[in-house]
């Protein structure tokens, strides 16, 4: 059987484990799809730009992120809401940073890892529920989690947005302080595909979402049980505990299509919080492979 070779790109955090275990368990080659998973430590940003540059046929990237790149340049689609739930995004500074909240945060230097970022994205809605002008935001790009854990211990007066649970081994190995947290007002992630894939090999991509959907149902079933807690706990380097509780507020979504009612809630929010700045049409942005 010839296999069709399709690249992906993702973040290398917890929430991608179900496509890993399908990966693992050869759920995709065995419906003719050779899926090559490529880790982008840069988040959506770099994601966002692989695409661009054809070094990816599928990302799962931040949602905010993922508008946001739609809005400047439409090279690719939204297939489908990959987790349902928000992101708890943690506010960061330095461990000998003078900075111990919020408030103080408002001529703080914000260190992100590429502009179009969800930790560029969010410093907004950051500014956005303190009252500042998130146009007067200052920054300096980091590339990675190393590079802003390096900055804001570097920089006293700079701090740095990234996922809660992924930065808690920094805050407890004291390389970085959590002086707040904020979740996005939307859902997390979604799954980006270039136009061009799509219209080349638009049944594979359609093989590949119910092949991960019935993947996430059965992780949905059982993550409460100790040995999915476990899993994950050894895969991502993770006290047990910690994943036990974000077990609990990650929601996976395993619907095959973004409804227009849905898509329209996601982009009034963020054209409220001010993430994008213009609104687009259901049919533009997002390709509907399915009835329902």
């Amino acid at each position: 059987m010839q296999l069709t070779t399709i690249r992906i790109a993702g973040v290398p955090e917890h929430f991608n484990l179900p496509w890993h275990l399908a990966i693992e368990k050869q759920k995709f080659t065995k419906k003719g799809i050779n899926l090559i998973w490529k880790d982008y430590h840069g988040g959506t940003g770099a994601m966002c730009k692989a695409l661009d540059a054809n070094e990816t046929d599928i990302a799962l990237v931040l949602t905010e992120g993922a508008f946001k790149e739609l809005s400047q340049n439409q090279h690719s689609k939204m297939v489908k809401i990959y987790v349902e739930s928000p992101l708890l995004w943690g506010i960061h500074t330095g461990i000998n940073n003078n900075l111990t909240s919020e408030k103080e945060l408002k001529n703080a230097t914000v260190a992100i890892s590429r502009f179009g970022s969800g930790s560029h994205l969010m410093a907004k809605v950051l500014a956005f529920n303190n009252g500042w002008d998130p146009e007067t935001l200052t920054y300096k790009t980091v590339k990675n989690i190393e590079g802003g854990i390096t900055e804001i211990n570097s920089d006293k007066n700079t701090y740095f947005l990234w996922e809660h649970f992924t930065t808690k081994p920094f805050v407890e190995a004291k390389k970085a302080k959590e002086i707040g947290n904020l979740k996005t007002p939307w859902p997390c992630f979604v799954i980006l595909v270039r136009k061009e894939t799509l219209k080349k090999h638009k049944k594979v991509i359609k093989k590949i979402i119910k092949i991960i959907n019935k993947e996430i149902r059965k992780l949905e079933k059982n993550k409460a049980e100790k040995e999915i807690i476990s899993l994950f706990a050894k895969r991502y380097k993770q006290k047990e505990e910690d994943i036990k509780e974000w077990l609990s507020i990650t929601k996976w979504n395993s619907k095959k299509r973004i409804s227009k009612k849905k898509f329209n809630k996601i982009q009034d929010a963020l054209l409220h919080y001010k993430v994008i700045d213009k609104a687009f049409k259901y049919k533009d942005v997002v390709e509907n492979m399915f009835l329902a």
